[in-house]
């Protein structure tokens, strides 16, 4: 294989029809690193928002379980990426993801600001640290995949193009982020997490490095202060480099899973994808975002 036999085959497929199979070759085999690096921070800019920050941090499962609310998220949007979004795999999955969000009174807008992040952050990350930034065959099929995913979350009115997504999630910040405690203690404890990952000092130089990645209104929402900017230049330089690197490495033959990830310790001895999340008791709750791939 050559290094963009992978994106050729990409080049080849219908972004509109095929986007699952086009999402699976960028996430499994292109940039299966950047990709979790980047959804996870997707997720964790999430956070700022005051409404998502503060039911996270009432809900103590991202401050006192924080290991296994990260693997249980990483786990049920692999299954879905990995098996379909209609195989039996992926309808579970989006089920246990229907089910807990259907146990809380969430804005719409927040679940389309959830579902944006997932959309432009990957592509922003790519931009700024990818060995290639994604291809517009790439992007498109992103939106579609994550639009599929919306409308069998039952979110309404989501954004139709990647454009739109980038306008609606950039104006959501604007107008949302803002310093919250719950927020503040999200933050903390997966910061935490991170630091667990690395033994010794490494653990605060991760910490230290996230801080970094984090743009001017993300920190501040957090109530960090700006590193010094040889400290910031040095990481991101480092992520860069990183990228160049990669695109010096052959094509990856084996698809990469997030399950696979060192990071995803939870479950040393397996797991059911109908185990994965919470069971919050809420029977009337969650059966009213339960989209198609809800229903039993």
């Amino acid at each position: 294989m050559q290094r963009y036999d992978h994106l050729r085959r990409i080049l080849a497929l219908d972004p509109d029809r095929d986007y699952e199979e086009i999402y699976g070759i960028s996430t499994t085999h292109e940039f299966p690193w950047d990709f979790m690096q980047a959804l996870g921070f997707a997720l964790y800019r999430t956070y700022a928002v005051p409404s998502i920050g503060r039911l996270l941090a009432r809900t103590g499962e991202f401050t006192e379980r924080t290991q296994k609310r990260y693997d249980d998220t990483v786990l049920l949007l692999d299954a879905v990426g990995e098996h379909g979004m209609d195989a039996e795999q992926g309808r579970t999955a989006i089920r246990r993801m229907n089910r807990m969000h259907g146990a809380y009174a969430i804005p719409d807008d927040d679940f389309r600001y959830v579902l944006a992040t997932f959309v432009v952050v990957p592509k922003r990350w790519l931009d700024a640290f990818g060995w290639r930034p994604l291809s517009d065959h790439e992007i498109r099929a992103s939106t579609q995949y994550y639009r599929a995913l919306g409308r069998r979350m039952n979110i309404k009115d989501i954004p139709r193009t990647y454009a739109e997504f980038e306008e609606f999630m950039d104006d959501y910040e604007r107008r949302s982020f803002a310093y919250d405690e719950g927020g503040r203690a999200v933050s903390e404890a997966t910061l935490d997490l991170m630091a667990s990952w690395y033994p010794g000092p490494f653990g605060a130089a991760m910490r230290r490095a996230t801080v970094c990645l984090m743009d001017p209104p993300m920190r501040a929402a957090f109530g960090y202060r700006a590193p010094p900017a040889v400290l910031e230049r040095a990481v991101r330089g480092g992520m860069r480099l990183r990228g160049r690197l990669v695109r010096l490495l052959p094509p990856r033959r084996v698809p990469r899973f997030a399950r696979q990830s060192p990071q995803v310790r939870g479950y040393p001895h397996g797991f059911r994808v109908a185990d994965l999340g919470t069971f919050p008791d809420a029977p009337d709750g969650p059966v009213s975002r339960c989209g198609p791939a809800g229903r039993r």
